[in-house]
């Protein structure tokens, strides 16, 4: 089965943290091994953002409330570094999002044209999905990369879609997070699909805080905002339209190691992806972002609410 290139570069990247004195979630010390096939432990990841930090907990709850006994590893990283830990073994399950799960396992200009539909999408990606990894149902609950901008950014360089940016990228700055500049839904398919190429790209945070603080500060004029984003209603922000559908659909799913699944853990799992929606999701992302409430709390009240817990 195809694999991420990307993840070549995992070990590297796992150096460059160590040095920076960040705990390594990967290292030979660290309890990988109880995620082994022959423990009943499953232990559930994440990756670096609020939103994944969220799903992660509530599939933690939720299997708990089976007595499943779990353990946790959140805020792993980008992509490239928790695909690695998965298929290594260090995790064993984490929330996903199709598309660009799809993206990742496959080179994306080899996505047919007229997969671009949830269920389009779902199917391919079952078709790409790494030995010994499986995707279990997904959710209805979407939460797709934007190029967003402020009011006042749109209607002075008259911007709608991402092709409008074309003429003038050579002139802005967009914020993202710092995987932003390899991935191909990221710079390169911007440049590739649209000819975009941006003035500066500041590597930030994946969607987060200091994203969103740059864009609305003014210190850049464009960034890289989750379409979950409360932030987009209540600061007026305006989502550029992808025409060419650079973004895949993106709905939650879980995915596990396999040799971890049994009926019990599959039926769990399949009641919060069957209660998300992108509403509730939303919602829910703005207690922990904008309320300051802690996503345990927030996965409780959500579980509880939805009659899971």
């Amino acid at each position: 089965m195809p694999k991420n290139p990307a993840l070549a570069l995992a070990p590297l990247l796992l150096l460059a943290m160590a040095a920076c004195g960040g705990e390594d979630p990967l290292a030979e010390d660290a309890p990988a091994g109880e995620s082994d096939c022959d423990s009943s432990t499953i232990v559930i990841g994440s990756a670096n953002f609020p939103e994944s930090e969220l799903l992660a907990e509530m599939y933690a709850q939720v299997l708990e409330a089976e007595d499943v006994e779990v353990e946790r590893q959140f805020n792993i990283g980008a992509r490239e570094l928790y695909l690695n830990a998965l298929e290594d073994g260090s995790i064993d399950l984490l929330p996903e999002y199709n598309g660009a799960l799809l993206a990742a396992f496959v080179a994306p200009e080899t996505v047919p044209e007229d997969v671009t539909s949830p269920e389009e999408v779902y199917e391919a990606l079952l078709e790409a999905m790494p030995e010994g990894i499986i995707a279990l149902e997904q959710s209805d609950a979407e939460d797709k990369d934007t190029l967003s901008v402020t009011r006042e950014t749109a209607e002075e360089y008259d911007l709608a879609t991402i092709d409008d940016l074309a003429p003038i990228a050579d002139e802005l700055s967009v914020a993202a997070g710092p995987e932003f500049a390899e991935r191909y839904q990221g710079l390169i398919g911007l440049e590739e699909v649209y000819g975009v190429t941006f003035e500066e790209f500041k590597p930030l945070d994946p969607g987060g805080p200091l994203t969103l603080g740059a864009l609305l500060d003014g210190d850049v004029e464009v960034a890289n905002i989750f379409s979950t984003n409360s932030a987009i209603e209540t600061e007026d922000l305006v989502v550029l339209e992808d025409t060419e559908e650079l973004y895949l659909a993106q709905n939650i799913v879980p995915i596990i190691r396999e040799c971890k699944v049994d009926d019990t853990i599959e039926a769990a799992l399949d009641t919060v992806s069957a209660a998300l929606t992108t509403d509730n999701l939303t919602e829910a992302l703005a207690q922990v972002t904008v309320d300051r409430e802690s996503s345990a709390k927030v996965a409780t009240e959500f579980l509880t609410e939805n009659d899971l817990g």
